[in-house]
């Protein structure tokens, strides 16, 4: 039995229905937040390392960069300073910068 085209529910993408849900919205910023964050230290990034980062979460008092491998969090754990003065140029809201190994 086919169902009738007015019951049938509206395709709607992930992120519009993530925006009319409080919660989930607030989490759909915070994605685009650090996403916007790791747009903006890339400059001050050492050559080779952008493709071994991923923005992490963000919350009132951190941002967690996740790095595919060992001796690339290393590298970017002395670049932290640099990291929080291009953030704090660009605007964004002064947070801990950690950096941790990605699972995945």
């Amino acid at each position: 039995m086919a169902v009738p085209p007015s019951s049938l529910l509206r395709s709607q993408t992930v992120g519009s229905a993530l925006a009319r849900h409080d919660t989930l919205a607030g989490l759909l910023q915070r994605v685009r937040d650090s996403r916007a964050r790791l747009a903006a230290i890339q400059p001050v990034l050492p050559p080779g390392l952008g493709g071994a980062i991923e923005a992490g979460p963000l919350d009132e008092t951190s941002w967690i960069l996740l790095v595919k491998h060992a001796p690339a969090a290393a590298k970017l754990r002395q670049c932290v300073p640099q990291i929080e003065a291009a953030l704090a140029a660009a605007g964004f809201e002064l947070r801990v910068v950690r950096v941790k190994l990605s699972l995945a």
